[in-house]
């Protein structure tokens, strides 16, 4: 039974270490841009791949898979950054959760009040993620220590 792990990127640090991440995840499975799936299943190498890929990912079409993650800021801008990378196709719309304004830097408005008003969505993505899970194992959060969007929506999401 494999044990699925949801990813949670929170502010521009987090969300380009997870880029990073996910640029990492998908060299090692064998996954295309778009997620589709490089290898051959009667390849006994390419079926190791396949045995373990759906801890990060999640299957959506025949050998197309996508990352089991949420990508959250209070700015659109890395969001928009990340949609238009390459790789970008490969996430699920649906997954990406962004304010307007932006923390500036400030713990306290990532944590009262621009990050209040979008926790209530973040909480809910991450939710709809772990429901599809068969069996979850954890979370796994990127996020800054110091800062604002990281930092301060990061901890009230903890």
């Amino acid at each position: 039974m494999v044990r699925e792990i949801i990813h949670i990127q929170v502010g521009q640090c987090g969300n380009q270490i997870g880029n990073a991440f996910w640029t990492t995840m998908s060299k090692e499975h064998h996954l295309e841009q778009d997620g589709k799936f490089l290898g051959s299943p009667e390849n006994p190498e390419d079926q190791l791949r396949l045995d373990k890929i759906d801890v990060y990912y999640k299957e959506a079409g025949t050998m197309r898979y996508v990352p089991r993650a949420t990508l959250v800021d209070l700015e659109p801008g890395i969001l928009d950054q990340i949609k238009a990378h390459p790789m970008g196709k490969m996430f699920q719309p649906d997954n990406f959760v962004f304010g307007a304004s932006g923390a500036g830097n400030n713990w306290a408005k990532g944590h009262y009040t621009e990050g209040a008003e979008l926790i209530d969505e973040v909480v809910d993505v991450i939710r709809r993620e772990t429901e599809a899970c068969e069996c979850p194992q954890g979370f796994q959060i990127t996020q800054s220590i110091g800062g604002g969007t990281g930092s301060g929506l990061g901890t009230l999401l903890l």
